[in-house]
Formats: C-alpha cells, sequence, structure tokens
C-alpha cells in the first residue's frame, strides 16, 4: 500500500470521483474535497467497499481560510499532502452580451482562486518532504478558446494553464512538479447539458469519432502522479481524441 496522500476537488462525481478512484486503487489515501457532502460520502464508501481509503472534506475552495484549515487537517491527521489534484469546477454558458458579471465572477473564483487557494495552502507540505505533485484540470478551452459560449470558462482555464507553468519553475527546486490536463468533450453532468446538435457538431472536430470516458483523465493523473513522470513539470497534456493537435 502507498502510503501517499492524495487531495481531489471536485472529487464527488464525473472526473474528479473517476480520479479519485483510481488513486485509491493504487493505493492512496483519497481526500475527496466537495461542497456535494452526500455525493462525495457515497464516492467514498465506494471507495472503501473496494478496498481503498477515503475521507470527504465537504469544503468551498473559494474560501482561502477553510481551504488553508482544511489542508492544514488532512495533514496533521495523515502525515502530510503528496498529490493535488485541482479538478473543482463550475462553467456559466452565455455570450459577451449576455454572460452577467456575476456569472464571469462565480467561474473565476472557483475555477481560478479555488486552484490558487489550493496549491497556496497544499505546497507547504510537499516542500517539508521536498516532492509532491499537482495536476490542474483545465480544458482545451483553455488552450483554443471556449467553443461552448462560454467566454469566462475559456478564459480560466487559460489562467489554470499559465498558472501551472508559473509554479512549475517556483516549486520545481523543491522536488515539486505541477502540470496541466486539458480534456474535452468527456462524459460527465457537463457535456450531458449539450443539444443534440451540439453532440454532433462536437463529434465532427474529433478525429477518433467519439467522446471520452473520464477514466481515461484518471489514467492520466495516475501516471503524472507517479514516479515515471518525475522529468515532467510546466507541461499542459492534451487528451481530446484529436480535435487539438499542437
Amino acid at each position: 500500500m502507498s502510503d501517499r496522500v492524495a487531495v481531489i476537488t471536485g472529487a464527488a462525481k464525473g472526473i474528479g470521483k473517476a480520479i479519485a478512484e483510481r488513486l485509491a486503487r493504487g493505493g492512496d489515501l483519497a481526500a475527496l474535497v466537495d461542497m456535494d457532502a452526500a455525493a462525495a460520502e457515497k464516492t467514498a464508501a465506494g471507495i472503501r467497499g473496494a478496498g481503498g481509503r477515503a475521507i470527504v472534506c465537504p469544503v468551498d475552495i473559494v474560501s482561502y481560510k477553510d481551504v488553508e484549515a482544511m489542508m492544514g487537517q488532512i495533514a496533521r491527521d495523515h502525515g502530510g499532502i503528496d498529490i493535488l489534484v485541482n479538478n473543482a469546477g463550475v462553467i456559466r454558458r452565455g455570450t459577451l452580451e449576455t454572460v452577467t458579471e456575476q456569472d464571469w465572477d462565480v467561474v473565476m473564483a472557483v475555477n481560478l482562486k479555488g486552484t490558487f487557494n489550493c496549491c497556496k495552502h497544499a505546497t507547504p507540505f510537499m516542500i517539508a518532504r521536498r516532492t509532491g505533485r499537482i495536476l490542474n484540470i483545465a480544458s482545451i478551452s483553455g488552450r483554443m478558446g471556449d467553443i461552448t459560449s462560454a467566454p469566462g470558462y475559456g478564459a480560466s482555464k487559460a489562467g489554470m494553464i499559465n498558472l501551472t507553468k508559473t509554479l512549475a519553475r517556483e516549486l520545481a527546486p523543491h522536488g515539486i512538479t505541477v502540470n496541466a490536463i486539458a480534456p474535452h468533450a468527456i462524459v460527465t453532468d457537463m457535456s450531458a447539458q449539450w443539444s443534440e446538435d451540439k453532440r454532433r457538431s462536437v463529434l465532427q472536430g474529433i478525429p477518433l469519432g467519439r467522446m471520452g470516458r473520464p477514466e481515461e483523465i484518471a489514467a492520466l493523473v495516475a501516471f503524472l502522479a507517479s514516479d515515471e513522470a518525475g522529468f515532467i513539470t510546466g507541461a499542459t497534456l492534451d487528451i481530446n481524441g484529436g480535435a487539438c493537435m499542437d
């Protein structure tokens, strides 16, 4: 069994759930951070039922002080923090004409400030061990611009990618790697909101001709969190069926 502690935000459902399950299957303790405590508890129960270890942290990552307290509690209770997966995210759809100031602020607060808060308060425990892995779940929209009529979402994910590069440089001397993953067209609650016309349009732009699965994102996270990926940092890895090739 691994003695690593992995903190995963937005871990109750979808991609976050798949990541938590994959890391726990490898022996890591999965700390599930999600505002939906009931759904997170259900995911944690499934992990425990499969022989893994999981705890639930119903914390709002937008709160700087609450994240600070949460990271400290996890580290005290379990001996440190080794892996941080910043997966929590929200989207507010609309054009520049229709999107509201509140829409913009909510997306930036959760997707970008939340990522900053978690990195800020998890890294001291990684620095203490001189090792760590930070994975930021961004989006194809952070590389190409948003393609779903949600201007704040793409901008927030581009910010995550830039933050990834900045932190990779800063934290490298401490043995900490920081990478981003840019998915597209993954089967989640978010993509379930698409109309059939949009779904057909998206699939037409994917050379592999299908949607991705959360488990495929989780497999990439597991690799980047492993010793085998120790020389990869500051990278943004596309996982989009060929929709974006650069």
